[in-house]
């Protein structure tokens, strides 16, 4: 696959769009049906490849994280779309004057997705379909990592779509290098922060504007007086969903120093209820691969020799970790400290930090001398701690009791912020993302609107300058100091 393949392949697209222009939003939404059919008519295939890539995934995890989860969200764009294409009608107080105004939601053209390794359906599938909805034509590069399933998913895309709509291209780092090199009208990328500095780079050759969804080390704060017992196998259950490969799984928990014994406890039991077997289940899901292995168990060496204690909640009898498998023992981590690498670096993989705090001043400081993660998590009541929690930190978004509630819903925007992302997609924020909002304003007024900018520059210009620069200042002035007065 070279530069200039691939550069044919994005003018092949590009030019089926200037030719037939925007689509209906009947197309739209035959664009949708058409991906979701591919989508769940295939599951089987694209599960079994799943499972191939990882060597152990759970089909029923693939099915309910890739498909299933985002069926919903598909959904929802599909029968919102009509409504979000209508124009907007602005500037209703200047209709009487002659003036007309409007924003009209148009498709950017081209739209560029590149997918990651840990839901190498579901977050390339996903944002596909909110550029569809806002009448753009998509290529896709899929994560050379998962190999497999890149193979299945662009030989079904050629059973369902020209290529002229969607077309699927496969192929190792030095293809994903080129491919955030072309010209395309939004480019969509999920992944590391690491490589979305390099996507950025290469995508600013040609001006393109880029989503990123990256990851972080997301934290949670259990308060002081949670029930421990149940919020620390919430939480634990978090941190192992897709063997802890998830930009959204928690990181590292704070609890009440007096509750971290108690937390590692309830964390251990619950680890064993869960997980009864490790090595020969598919109910925590392997290590994508050998360098992603190597990597977690060495974040945990390096913690332990500098002095933390590791707690490995392996089922009795079994040896972890186990690299024919690539499994891990879930592992708690406490006494942690600085220099550790497990402390700056985002694990993606079933360990999971455990701190104690005193004051939630210590939490909220913590976290906000980090780079903003794209969560963060609450287990207790919404009181006043947790609003000044949300109120005094920054991140992607905030999820209270639960794993993910945020980005749950396709009514709510997700993304990051920071380090941790820029840009949203889900329902309306993914068709907004994927349009450019077009303002189409006109004049019947029988004299030039704005001529008044232009010259000549008269005296009765030059004055009336002078009035608006001197009334603008003194009643900025006066609101000043209005503000210093007021009672603190």
């Amino acid at each position: 696959m070279t530069a200039d393949g691939l550069s044919a392949r994005l003018l092949r697209q590009q030019q089926a769009f200037r030719t037939e222009g925007p689509p209906s939003a009947a197309e739209r939404r035959n664009r949708i049906d058409r991906l979701v059919a591919m989508l769940f008519d295939n599951s089987d295939a694209l599960t079994d490849a799943m499972s191939a890539d990882y060597g152990s995934r759970s089909p029923t995890a693939s099915v309910m994280t890739e498909i299933m989860g985002i069926g919903s969200t598909i959904e929802y764009t599909r029968k919102n779309l009509e409504r979000w294409m209508r124009p907007t009608q602005a500037l209703p107080g200047y209709r009487l004057l002659g003036v007309k105004a409007q924003v009209e939601p148009t498709p950017k053209g081209v739209v560029g997705i590149i997918g990651p390794w840990n839901f190498p359906v579901n977050l390339v599938a996903l944002p596909a379909a909110e550029a569809f909805a806002a009448g753009n034509r998509v290529m896709i590069k899929m994560s050379e990592v998962t190999a497999r399933t890149a193979e299945t998913f662009a030989a079904l895309a050629t059973r369902y779509f020209d290529p002229a709509e969607l077309d699927v291209v496969i192929g190792d780092i030095d293809v994903a290098a080129e491919f955030a090199r072309l010209p395309f009208d939004h480019l969509f990328f999920t992944g590391s922060p690491t490589v979305g500095r390099l996507i950025q780079r290469a995508a600013s050759e040609h001006l393109v504007p880029v989503t990123l969804e990256l990851g972080g080390k997301n934290p949670v704060v259990v308060a002081p007086d949670a029930d421990v017992a149940t919020h620390a196998g919430r939480i634990s259950r978090a941190r192992l969903i897709n063997g802890g490969q998830v930009c959204l799984c928690p990181d590292y928990v704070f609890v009440a120093a007096d509750r971290v014994e108690e937390f590692c406890q309830s964390a251990s039991a619950a680890i064993r209820e869960m997980l009864p077997s490790v090595v020969d289940s598919p109910d925590l899901c392997s290590s994508v691969n050998a360098a992603n292995y190597e990597r977690v168990l060495a974040l945990v060496d390096d913690a332990r020799e500098k002095g933390a204690n590791i707690i490995p909640v392996a089922p009795p009898g079994e040896s972890l970790p186990d690299s024919a498998t690539r499994k891990i023992a879930p592992t708690l981590v406490t006494n942690v400290g600085s220099s550790m690498r497990i402390t700056s670096e985002e694990i993606f993989g079933p360990v999971l930090v455990v701190m104690g705090y005193r004051r939630l001043d210590e939490v909220i400081d913590y976290i906000n001398e980090r780079p903003s993660p794209l969560a963060i998590y609450w287990y207790g009541d919404d009181n006043k701690d947790f609003r000044q929690l949300v109120r005094r930190t920054r991140s992607g978004g905030v999820s209270r009791n639960d794993f993910a509630l945020h980005m749950s819903f396709p009514q709510i925007p997700f993304g990051g912020v920071g380090r941790s992302g820029m840009g949203a997609y889900h329902g309306k924020a993914g068709f907004d993302t994927f349009s450019h909002h077009r303002p189409v304003v006109g004049s019947d007024i029988p004299f030039s609107f704005t001529g008044i900018a232009g010259p000549p520059y008269t005296r009765s210009k030059a004055a009336m300058a002078k009035l608006s620069v001197w009334s603008t200042r003194r009643q900025a002035r006066r609101r000043i100091a209005r503000f210093e007065q007021r009672p603190t």
